[in-house]
């Protein structure tokens, strides 16, 4: 079972070790950090599930932690519990004010603690509709945002992104190794948008292996590129050394036809309304899929725009 991650930051190393220790002892995954800054170092690598971060810290506070997370989109969704000082209320105020979830004072208890970590994770699940492997929006929060642009008429490309071959991959290496292919695919994407994108672009996780960015169309055919390089650099090492030099897996097709299937790829299908109007979402998710299907015709990986001029 996947492990929830949780970050913990405080530079009183007590302190951690307590956080720490009551929180594995749970089942969770904990990771540290000792300043403000190493803490937006560490998510924007890597999005943990929760951050418990203190208000007093080295370099950048805990407030103003809160106010860089919350305004980048892609990690805006994490929930975070600040730690204050007994009786510090203006502290406590500021946290919240800054974006913070909930908040605990310190010394706590250690059940109080889990207990609260609990609920913050459960509800952000259920607020978020976040998909349990990659943490990304779903389906309910893609169709909101697609909404929004729509409503709003503004300029947008709707990237619908799709793994080829992932079945046969799966069925062959099983399905904790087909998880960390989805998962490291999530953080390419994250990687690529935060590189080549903008704070206001949008990543969402529809389900299994298929993922959807919105962004300006200016700068999609670099994401695309981009997407793709890393995907590509990734692909060899998922394989065993006598796959990868054949450059193929012995699996069945969706025929269950027993053949030769090459290594895993990446197709990408483009929606863009720079040269038509699109009025409704239906629209884009046609289209999307129509493109998504010619790119994974083509041999090995590829992205397909809408190119047509529809009045």
């Amino acid at each position: 079972m996947l492990k929830e991650k949780i970050l913990i930051a405080d530079d009183d190393p007590d302190i951690l070790d307590v956080i720490r220790i009551t929180l594995e002892a749970e089942g969770y995954e904990v990771i540290e950090a000792h300043d403000g800054q190493e803490v937006v170092d560490m998510i924007k690598k890597s999005t943990p599930d929760l951050l418990i971060t203190d208000f007093k810290m080295p370099k950048i506070c805990g407030d103003e932690v809160c106010k860089i997370l919350k305004q980048d989109i892609l990690i805006q969704h994490m929930p975070i519990i600040m730690l204050t000082g007994k009786g510090e209320v203006t502290d406590k105020i500021q946290g919240i004010n800054a974006g913070a979830d909930d908040y605990m004072v310190k010394p706590f208890e250690p059940q109080e603690l889990v207990a609260r970590v609990k609920m913050v994770l459960r509800r952000t699940a259920r607020d978020l509709d976040a998909n349990p492997l990659t943490r990304l929006p779903g389906n309910v929060s893609i169709i909101n945002e697609l909404r929004i642009r729509i409503t709003k008429d503004e300029l947008f490309a709707v990237c619908y992104v799709d793994l080829d071959k992932f079945k046969a991959f799966n069925d062959k290496y099983g399905f904790e190794k087909g998880d960390e292919v989805i998962k490291n695919t999530a953080r390419i994407l994250i990687s690529s948008v935060q590189e080549k994108g903008t704070p206001q672009d949008f990543i969402g996780h529809i389900g299994g292996d298929d993922f959807v960015v919105i962004m300006l169309p200016e700068k999609v055919d670099d994401l695309c590129k981009k997407i793709i390089a890393d995907f590509t650099a990734m692909v060899p090492g998922l394989y065993n050394k006598e796959d990868l030099e054949k450059g193929y897996i012995i699996g069945k097709d969706r025929q269950k036809k027993v053949r030769k299937i090459p290594l895993l790829s990446i197709s990408i299908g483009v929606v863009t309304n720079e040269k038509r109007k699109i009025n409704h979402v239906g629209e884009v998710g046609e289209l999307g899929a129509e493109l998504k299907e010619y790119a994974k015709s083509l041999p090995g990986s590829n992205y397909v725009k809408e190119r047509r001029e529809i009045t």
